[in-house]
């Protein structure tokens, strides 16, 4: 951190964009390149943003909006809206409270957090500060003991459904990181995970095949594994291709959500708004459908519902606002999408979630091929 966190918000900023900088003066050159990045070439984590951009929306006049409401019901949740935040690891690389500062943030605007394997705040006291529903990602680590445990500590601790993230079994070749020789500082840790089992080191020969971490890297079996070991609702985070979303729902899965990883798992992926047509239609709306990854404007998320999904996630935007501001930058960040998301559906002739469909979209926005 080279800047302070701001004491208050200047009123300059109006957009989620407008964070974008503030955080950039206020994190180290590693963290930057570590929350900012993406992988390879970044291709992917610009086309996340850009496709949005490609999708005009259709302007209808004149409708009733008496007793408009974003309010949607999800998987039990009554929310005020269809956004929720996505975990994202290590929190304190942004701000010193980390974890807690969004957590309290998200309390403070109703809002569903999703906490991370990787979180640098133990699950127990990210959960103590909770106002709003709580989900766990979870990434099935190769001590499937140690996993069994992570389920156990979530559900006593109350969270309300486990996001499973399936498309990182190895990480993806982050370039930008290397450049900038990223590593944890000392104080910033996965805490959650201390005392699990480690993998032995890969020999020295090996590059990825034949190494411990991918001989151990989870499997379909292990997904029908841990739907016998909780009754907490499971959604699959990370599914891109729409026969993957019909074997989550035969595996008992009990929600999808689209997501490239925002870009740093495998570089050249399509944008999730590009994605997310074939995969509600594979779905056939027999688990919720979400959309994560490019999400920066309440428009994106109109786009997002028009095209079936059932809520929305939030990354980094969020994380630009804990660096600048911690706890209300959050805050705030959660307020501009929920303002925006409401403009556009005033302007654009709905007045609730349920009623926006592709229609939304101009005749030339409609048709993406899946």
């Amino acid at each position: 951190m080279t800047k302070p966190p701001l004491e208050a918000i200047p009123s300059f900023v109006a957009a989620l964009g407008d964070y974008e900088p503030l955080a950039r003066e206020r994190m180290t050159e590693g963290a930057w390149a570590y929350i900012s990045g993406g992988a390879g070439d970044e291709w992917t984590l610009r086309e996340n943003i850009a496709a949005f951009a490609r999708l005009p929306l259709r302007q209808r006049v004149l409708r009733d909006l008496s007793g408009a409401t974003t309010r949607v019901s999800l998987l039990g949740m009554d929310l005020t809206a269809p956004i929720l935040l996505a975990p994202v690891a290590f929190q304190k690389l942004a701000h010193p409270d980390g974890e807690l500062a969004t957590v309290i943030a998200a309390g403070a605007l109703d809002t569903a957090m999703v906490a991370s394997t990787q979180a640098s705040t133990p699950i127990e006291d990210i959960a103590a500060h909770a106002r709003a529903p709580l989900w766990f990602q979870l990434y099935i680590q190769p001590d499937r003991d140690f996993t069994v445990d992570l389920v156990r500590r979530a559900e006593a601790a109350g969270y309300r459904a486990l996001v499973v993230t399936v498309d990182a079994p190895v990480n993806g070749l982050r370039n930008r990181e290397q450049r900038a020789g990223f590593a944890l500082p000392d104080g910033v840790s996965a805490v959650n995970l201390h005392g699990m089992r480690m993998l032995p080191p890969p020999s020295p020969e090996m590059l990825l095949f034949g190494a411990p971490l991918l001989e151990n890297a989870p499997a379909w079996a292990d997904i029908e594994w841990l739907r016998g070991l909780t009754r907490l609702p499971i959604l699959l985070k990370g599914i891109t291709d729409p026969e993957d979303a019909r074997r989550a729902i035969a595996a008992g899965m009990d929600g999808i959500i689209v997501s490239n990883h925002g870009g740093r798992s495998l570089d050249g992926l399509p944008a999730t708004i590009e994605l997310l047509p074939g995969i509600v239609e594979a779905v056939a709306a027999a688990v919720p459908v979400l959309l994560d990854g490019g999400i920066r404007r309440g428009s994106d998320i109109l786009r997002a519902l028009a095209f079936g999904a059932s809520a929305v996630l939030i990354g980094r935007p969020y994380v630009y606002g804990l660096a600048a501001a911690g706890a209300p930058g959050v805050a705030h960040v959660i307020r501009i999408l929920r303002a925006e998301l409401e403009l556009a559906m005033a302007l654009s002739g709905f007045r609730d979630i349920a009623s926006i469909d592709r229609s939304a979209l101009a005749a030339q926005g409609r048709g993406i091929t899946p």
